[in-house]
């Protein structure tokens, strides 16, 4: 819930700062080429955060909360932002009412959930296919391409329904790692791992070597050079609302959501809070794209409005990577400080206990916690240990309707037979 507050809530929250800042602040500096939907897009597109900087410098060990905060409200900012400049180009808004407003809202949450939805049909059609049919049954070659195929398969079905293929294909990956994935034989599991890490990373290279020459188009650049205090001046006021937008979804949102918190371990403290903040300053591929997509013609333009609001897209992208990237291990060496690694904590455990002692309070019933209370363990607070007792929440709730009836159809961990390798591997050994 706290990640879909950052993720879904905080981005609208950001993107209604941006685009009235930007009204409010671009007329002082006498730009009127854009419309009232070109504003609504750069709300969209500088909402759009790119937290991997912070992600490589968290440890997931040592907290994992905030790793998985920071983790997951990116991907849902990034896919918010998607469905909302989608939403965003279906209209007419040159005159806004009260009726088109609410008709962009309820197209939003339309393409959210739609996309959602075909995500995961997909990805449990995926699971059923490679659990039943036997076509696909252990054989590393053809699981290995169906498992690539139908989730490719989710992404041209949401372009061809003009649906967001992003999220599509994102809640598609999560149902086929819960489902597919565990009903694949062990090697098909080490190849798709490595594939999916291999494709993922080269993608990542060629976006970012695409920014990287497109700052360098001097045809964009020869609009600029006209007027370029006016230039500087658009993107110090992106970069300004960005920080104003990001503190105020993430700090208030944080406030919140410490009230549904019980437990003082549990809240988000302000040096975490911070930490948070600081993850979503920075602007990556997404906002490029997303500004490509508003203010180009596959690539091209010959407006200097349009243009304009190109190169300053790259700016802020540029410099918030750069010099917020640079600054990010220090800072998160400052508001975190290294705690005792998890290496040295097993040790500990290994010394202190034995394996019998640390398996009962882990294994046992609430009876037998009860009769071994007196035993004190220092655990981890790794989100790898299990908890001592099931807490009554919507995943403990999911977790039961899962076990009971997903699981048993759909496959997954526990419910399909261990198979370690193909019948040709079998073969030759």
């Amino acid at each position: 819930m706290t990640i879909m507050l950052f993720g879904a809530v905080g981005t609208l929250i950001s993107f209604i700062i941006i685009s009235l800042g930007s009204v409010q602040l671009f007329n002082k500096l006498n730009i009127d080429f854009l419309d009232t939907m070109d504003y609504l897009a750069l709300g969209a597109i500088f909402s759009a955060t790119d937290s991997v900087c912070t992600l490589q410098v968290l440890n997931q060990e040592e907290t994992p909360l905030l790793y998985s905060l920071v983790f997951g409200e990116g991907v849902v900012n990034d896919a918010t932002s998607v469905v909302l400049l989608n939403a965003i180009q279906r209209f007419d808004l040159s005159h806004i009412t009260s009726s088109i407003a609410m008709k962009l809202f309820g197209n939003f949450l339309y393409l959210f959930a739609t996309s959602t939805l075909l995500g995961v049909a997909v990805g449990l059609v995926s699971a059923y296919i490679i659990k039943k049919l036997y076509f696909g049954r252990h054989s590393t070659d053809r699981e290995v391409a169906l498992m690539i195929l139908m989730a490719y398969l989710s992404y041209i079905m949401s372009e061809l329904f003009n649906l967001s293929a992003i999220l599509t294909v994102f809640f598609c990956g999560i149902v086929m790692s819960h489902y597919t994935w565990h009903n694949v034989t062990e090697s098909s599991r080490v190849t798709t791992k490595h594939a999916f890490a291999t494709l993922s990373f080269i993608a990542e290279i060629f976006i970012f070597v695409y920014v990287g020459m497109d700052a360098l188009d001097i045809e964009k650049w020869k609009f600029v050079s006209k007027s370029p205090c006016r230039s500087i001046g658009v993107s110090s006021i992106l970069l300004g609302l960005v920080l104003v937008g990001r503190a105020a979804s993430i700090f208030p949102l944080s406030f919140i959501s410490n009230l549904t918190r019980k437990s003082q371990s549990d809240k988000i403290g302000l040096k975490q809070q911070v930490v948070i903040w600081w993850a979503g300053l920075m602007r990556g591929a997404v906002s490029v794209a997303l500004a490509y997509n508003q203010f180009t013609n596959s690539g091209h333009t010959l407006l200097p409005g349009n243009a304009m609001m190109i190169t300053s897209t790259i700016s802020v992208v540029l410099f918030s990577t750069v010099v917020f990237g640079l600054v990010t291990k220090p800072l998160m060496r400052v508001l975190l400080p290294k705690t005792q690694s998890s290496n040295e904590l097993s040790c500990e455990l290994a010394d202190s206990v034995d394996s019998k002692s640390l398996a009962l309070p882990l294994l046992g019933n609430g009876k037998e916690r009860e009769s071994d209370a007196d035993i004190n363990i220092p655990l981890p607070t790794s989100k790898r240990m299990l908890p001592w007792d099931p807490t009554h929440t919507v995943h403990h709730y999911w977790r039961k309707f899962d076990d009971a009836f997903m699981r048993p159809v759909f496959g997954g961990r526990g419910f399909t037979q261990y198979v370690p390798a193909s019948p040709t591997q079998w073969t030759l050994l």
